[in-house]
């Protein structure tokens, strides 16, 4: 196998970076560098990675704050870059803090490149079943996560990706003038020159612990980066439209529940496809949440986008916009 370095940029991440270096570590074959760039920690997670580093030669901790967002505009986008300018393989796996990866994870999402069949590779996340919160499974399938890993994914999270350092270098890099959605801009410009690799059984194993709160503005996060850098567009007509049928379904309600029923059947499909399976072992109250979720999903989307449209002052996301209409 070919020599491979992973990468990841971390910030105040003491309660997953004691799960996500330890099965980098694992992998098998080993990688020739697991290079990790920390922001200016300080909950500990730098201590952890410097004692870590002392009993692994492989780890390598860079500690370099300008990669946070008091010194850029894209601080994962440069902690990225700072780790992959010092990366010395060939081929770059990038993984995030918050997942964990099974041994043989490295060699599935680079085993492409390895073959020369491909320049960039993506495995998608699917959900750590192990302790999932009620909003985790709810949320999933509205943050591109799986709950069962062997189904097929064409996400394009940095969670699970990898790609040769010459087409990083090519493409100059992660953008670093964009905090969310850096991996989307990243992927389209990967697009422009070749085409991705979608590799079974290698997604990252995802764990966020969220709340019906937390879920939602992660998800007006997203939305809002999408709007700032106008990607993404048919996604804010689907699910603008999706308001619409739920406000015209709450307004003939006193006339007709047809209007209602073809909301509530929507909704369901969104909701429920393809983790039905899954979901029904579960029971009712996983059931009930993601009918919930669903529910407020177009109005937290539609909104976050808009908003991100609006209030976004960056020139290069506003010209990005415009060069998307």
């Amino acid at each position: 196998m070919s020599a491979v370095t992973i990468i990841a940029t971390v910030l105040n991440e003491i309660d997953d970076i004691g799960r996500l270096v330890p099965s980098l570590l694992a992998q098998t074959p080993p990688p020739a560098e697991i290079i990790i760039v920390d922001g200016g920690s300080s909950d500990g997670t730098w201590e952890w990675l410097c004692e870590a580093a002392r009993a692994h030669p492989s780890l390598q901790p860079i500690r370099d704050e300008s990669c946070n967002l008091k010194r850029s505009l894209g601080p994962i986008s440069r902690g990225r870059n700072v780790a992959i300018t010092a990366a010395t393989s060939a081929l770059i796996a990038c993984v995030d803090a918050g997942c964990t990866y099974s041994p043989e994870w490295i060699a599935r999402i680079t085993a492409p490149l390895a073959e020369g069949s491909a320049q960039y590779a993506l495995g998608g996340s699917s959900l750590d079943l192990a302790d999932p919160t009620l909003w985790d499974l709810a949320s999933a399938p509205f943050f591109g996560v799986k709950l069962d890993p062997a189904e097929f994914t064409k996400s394009c999270t940095a969670r699970s990706m990898a790609f040769t350092k010459e087409l990083w270098q090519n493409l100059g890099g992660f953008p670093e003038t964009v905090f969310f959605g850096e991996d989307t801009l990243f992927d389209l410009n990967a697009r422009s020159k070749t085409r991705p690799a979608f590799v079974d059984h290698a997604k990252a194993v995802y764990r966020p612990q969220y709340t019906f709160r937390s879920a939602c503005r992660q998800l007006r996060l997203y939305a809002m980066s999408d709007g700032i850098l106008g990607v993404r567009r048919p996604r804010l007509i689907r699910n603008a439209a999706r308001c619409g049928l739920e406000v015209l379904a709450l307004l003939s309600l006193p006339w007709t529940s047809a209007a209602l029923l073809v909301a509530l059947v929507l909704q369901g499909w969104f909701a429920y496809q393809p983790d039905w399976p899954i979901l029904r072992r579960m029971g009712p109250q996983v059931i009930l949440a993601r009918f919930v979720f669903a529910l407020a999903v177009p109005w937290v989307v539609a909104v976050g986008y808009i908003h991100g449209m609006v209030t976004d002052t960056n020139p290069t996301n506003r010209q990005n916009r415009n060069e998307a209409e």
